[in-house]
């Protein structure tokens, strides 16, 4: 699926750990023919369901960003994406991608979440002890091919990163 130029990048990692901004600023950066395929939107919003095993957010993430990459966007996918929820369908779309593909998991320490999450919209919804039942200490992929970045590194360091590793730099957005 997609081609030998597309890119797929996966952003994972806890509540709070910046997956939104990173991905929002990576669309921005690289201009019109990057998709972002958010975890929230596509669980909380369009079906409206809770995150559990095999629920039917896992395909509906995997179908759209199949569909984007074979309509020639390059794609992010970002969320908290369990390992063991969502581990074999990124695995079986990193498998199937005929392009380069990059993981990145954002580590970042649960009393960081915490200060971090003081300033989401969300806030007032969500407490201490559901971000602590959410919360999963660096919980990576068994494939072993993502790359961690840490608290340290800066919204715009991670972009920059994500972008060079990627090549995203070195090409141009598409006119759509």
């Amino acid at each position: 699926m997609g081609t030998e130029e597309t890119r797929l990048v996966v952003l994972r990692g806890n509540s709070a750990s910046g997956k939104s901004s990173v991905a929002a600023t990576l669309r921005e950066r690289f201009g019109r023919g990057l998709a972002v395929v958010g975890h929230d939107n596509l669980r909380r919003i369009v079906p409206r369901e809770r995150d559990r095993p095999g629920a039917a957010n896992i395909g509906l993430i995997g179908l759209t960003a199949r569909y984007a990459l074979d309509a020639g966007f390059h794609v992010v996918v970002e969320g908290i994406l369990y390992a063991d929820r969502y581990g074999d369908m990124l695995t079986e779309l990193s498998a199937d991608h005929r392009g380069p593909t990059h993981g990145y998991y954002l580590d970042v320490p649960f009393g960081e979440t915490l200060t971090r999450h003081a300033t989401k919209p969300i806030a007032d919804d969500v407490n201490e002890t559901q971000l602590r039942d959410w919360y999963r200490v660096r919980d990576l992929l068994p494939c072993g091919t993502e790359t961690v970045i840490g608290v340290d590194s800066t919204l715009i360091e991670t972009v920059d990163r994500i972008m060079l590793d990627t090549g995203l730099a070195h090409l141009p957005p598409v006119d759509r």
